[in-house]
């Protein structure tokens, strides 16, 4: 059973393949000694062994051999097939139990009877180079008892054959097909504040400063794209507060005390129109951003979260793509006129929170 749940504090978790590439980022964060909420990753071979165990194999590679070069509504059609069938699969009694004993531990080392987790899907294939599955598989928030906790782990290995993943087709990487996913399931972080931050401006390319958008509640607001967020750049230098745009905003992605599902919910009146961040936290925000740039040697894609008592979180780490691969002379000393406003437009494509898929 050991091969089925792997800890993200365990020793040599951080360089495990079975964690995806998600669960395996927060792992060697956790590792690297920052504040990552407490979690275990249930392994590419715990979902192997289901597909094996529940007779789903040879379903699932049909699926995706005819899913390749077939029109949308033929996907679809494959792809609601295949998540009734892992809805409607028994689940191998070996990892049940596997996955019952790590969640009572994780409520145990947590304080929390039945503790409140977010359920994560993390991809063998996501952050590969010449492919990037983010945004495409699934996430569930404030998943709370262990029977709740076995329907969304179901509903992750669902995602692995939903219509976006079985259409893609990046260029430039190995066959895709038989990779496995990881889900991973974290403690949850009841947010005050939350969002992303870049350790270079995402629209220039510049790595002196520190972009931080932020918004009340739950990140899901930035990342999804629901909420304008607030918007932060910092010198990296001189902690100098270069810019701020401070956005009103009138609901947050919260737990709705009406049906204790996490939802869009009104934010209090007296905060619409305040800062989500105090400069102190700000202050803290790029500090953490330089530690982990510096800890992973590159532009990094940051996930955070502050909690109530202000504590700050570690949600998700990725690499900075668009900028990151591109000469150094490019991201200095921006062109000027209207040449540079074309670029900047451009540039922007592919970090903005507001285009495309949202991530997960």
């Amino acid at each position: 059973m050991t091969d089925f749940i792997l800890w993200i504090d365990a020793p040599g978790a951080a360089g495990d393949a079975r964690l995806g590439g998600k669960f395996g980022s927060l792992a060697e964060m956790t590792q690297g000694g920052f504040c990552v909420p407490p979690g275990f990753g249930i392994t590419t071979d715990a979902y192997r062994h289901f597909l094996a165990g529940s007779g789903l194999a040879a379903q699932a590679r049909d699926t995706r051999a005819a899913a390749a070069g077939a029109d949308l509504a033929t996907v679809e059609k494959l792809s609601a097939a295949m998540a009734q069938s892992i809805a409607d699969a028994e689940l191998p009694a070996d990892l049940e139990a596997a996955i019952r004993d790590a969640y009572a531990e994780l409520s145990a080392r947590t304080g929390e009877a039945d503790v409140p987790v977010a359920v994560r899907s993390s991809g063998e294939s996501e952050d590969l180079g010449g492919a990037s599955f983010a945004g495409q598989y699934d996430t569930f928030l404030w998943v709370r008892g262990i029977d709740e906790v076995l329907t969304h782990v179901r509903r992750c290995w669902a995602g692995m054959f939903g219509s976006a993943v079985l259409t893609y087709r990046p260029h430039d990487t190995a066959d895709l097909t038989d990779h496995g996913i990881c889900v991973g399931i974290q403690q949850m972080v009841a947010s005050r504040s939350a969002g992303v931050m870049f350790t270079l401006d995402p629209v220039t390319g510049d790595r002196s400063k520190v972009v931080i958008e932020g918004c009340w509640g739950l990140g899901e607001g930035v990342v999804s794209g629901a909420i304008t967020p607030s918007r932060y750049v910092v010198d990296k230098v001189t902690f100098e507060e270069v810019s701020a745009e401070i956005a009103v905003q009138e609901q947050m992605f919260a737990l709705d005390p009406t049906t204790s599902l996490p939802g869009l919910v009104e934010v209090l009146a007296d905060r619409r129109s305040e800062p989500c961040l105090h400069p102190a936290e700000i202050r803290a925000l790029v500090e953490l951003a330089k530690r982990i740039e510096a800890h992973r040697g590159a532009p990094q894609d940051i996930e955070w979260a502050i909690a109530d008592n202000g504590d700050v979180r570690v949600l998700q780490v990725r690499p900075e793509t668009v900028w990151s691969n591109r000469p150094t002379e490019q991201l200095v000393g921006a062109p000027t006129g209207a040449i540079s406003q074309v670029l900047a437009r451009f540039a922007g494509v592919g970090v903005t929170r507001n285009a495309g898929a949202p991530r997960t």
